[in-house]
């Protein structure tokens, strides 16, 4: 078997992404730390942003976008459960990945630099009592799909990267020191992600 490596801090969430579904999969991923600004990490991203994956295979592979690497992986395993085969079920997952790191992403990362960071280029109240409430707005979006899906998990029945992606999202939301929507079906979903092992390990147990 080849060797995965992980190329990102420990604390990043679109690292925990990939060590969560690693978990999953009963990965053996290899995490380092990482200069993004080093010349040899823009080599492998020239995005200068983490993580990526390189596996050892003989011949040099690397990837990066955190959802992409998480996709391949479950493909990789051979994971139907995780990235279903069926093409409808498949791009319903995807389509909710793709919500989490465009839609739902975008909507904290004010707020979340302001009162979570502490960053000092994000302190316009103006701007983090408009992030606040976009986040609550896409998070009730969420509670919505978990309350349609008919089952426990964000697609139904089956658990899939979809839960991944946007179990991480949740966790930081729940996290952050905001005044949060009541939300009793992302509430009851987050309770059972956490019995989850990789969940408690890359969710809660690595921070907001």
């Amino acid at each position: 078997m080849s060797a995965l490596r992980v190329l990102g801090r420990a604390a990043s969430i679109n690292v925990r992404k990939v060590l969560w579904t690693g978990v999953e999969l009963g990965l053996d991923l290899v995490r380092e730390d990482v200069d993004v600004k080093a010349e040899a990490f823009r080599a492998l991203n020239p995005n200068a942003m983490m993580p990526v994956l390189i596996e050892d295979t003989g011949v040099p592979f690397s990837m990066w976008e955190s959802n992409s690497i998480c996709r391949y992986l479950a493909r990789r395993e051979r994971r139907d459960d995780l990235l279903p085969e069926d093409a409808q079920r498949r791009a319903l997952v995807e389509m909710w990945m793709d919500w989490q790191g465009g839609e739902l992403n975008n909507s904290w990362r004010y707020a979340f630099m302001a009162l979570v960071r502490r960053s000092a280029l994000h302190q316009d109240a103006a701007q983090i009592e408009a992030g606040i409430a976009s986040w609550n707005r896409h998070m009730t979006m969420l509670d919505g799909q978990l309350e349609r899906s008919g089952g426990p998990y964000v697609l139904g029945e089956t658990f899939t990267l979809a839960d991944v992606v946007l179990g991480l999202s949740a966790h930081r939301w729940r996290a952050a020191p905001i005044e949060h929507a009541v939300l009793p079906a992302v509430q009851a979903w987050y309770q059972r992600l956490l019995e989850r092992p990789g969940f408690a390990s890359h969710g809660p147990a690595a921070g907001p």
